[in-house]
């Protein structure tokens, strides 16, 4: 999946200060990067994300994307939405067999499975392309939602508090710090194809369709 929101706030995040002291919603490691850039995170289950933004238990909280934000009715208790974020760059989804069952199916229902799974997350990519950008649309023009990108500040704080946590886990975790070391190797690699290859997408969109 793409790249999480930073979220919903009660007024637009200009600078990282605003972040410091604000009580926000987010899971996992998101956690303990966020609370490194001085905000009192509180874990809360999707479901009660909504009603707790409401009654003021919580300032601020991301939960995933367009599609389930407007699902779960934050444009009814927000109007600042801020798109991009490193705390959750990108999620993966896993589809679980049995091994030793899947080992002692005939070779062609192996393939079955393994297609199938395939073609599950190329089509969970696609129609996240379509629904996403869609409910964006729909959260701005019939909800009056004010969208903005995360600023440069936020951004680079995230960075320094990702180094921070990782280097705390992986001083106690060997294997965590194998699994960090191999996805830096592999985005060192591939991120100096992609950003040299890849076009400035921004401006070919502000020379065709105006600005963002």
């Amino acid at each position: 999946m793409p790249a999480q929101p930073l979220g919903w706030f009660k007024e637009e995040i200009k600078s990282s200060d605003q972040m410091k002291g604000l009580k926000y919603r987010t899971v996992g490691l998101a956690a303990d990067v966020l609370q490194e850039m001085g905000m009192s995170v509180v874990q809360l289950p999707g479901g009660e994300i909504q009603p707790a933004l409401k009654s003021g238990l919580i300032d601020a909280a991301e939960f995933n994307n367009p599609t389930s934000d407007k699902d779960f009715g934050m444009q009814d208790v927000s109007k600042y939405y801020h798109l991009a974020s490193f705390h959750q760059s990108q999620e993966c989804f896993e589809i679980i067999y049995n091994k030793t069952l899947f080992d002692k199916l005939p070779e062609e229902h192996r393939a079955i499975l393994e297609y199938a799974s395939e073609a599950a997350s190329a089509d969970m990519a696609w129609k996240a392309m379509e629904r996403y950008s869609q409910d964006l649309v729909s959260l701005k023009k019939d909800h009056g939602v004010n969208v903005f990108r995360t600023p440069d500040s936020v951004m680079q704080d995230q960075l320094k508090a990702w180094d921070i946590v990782i280097e705390r886990i992986s001083n106690d975790d060997e294997f965590f710090a194998k699994v960090v070391a191999s996805q830096k190797d592999w985005a060192q690699r591939h991120g100096a194809y992609a950003l040299n290859n890849a076009p400035d997408y921004r401006g070919a969109y502000v020379h065709y369709f105006g600005k963002l």
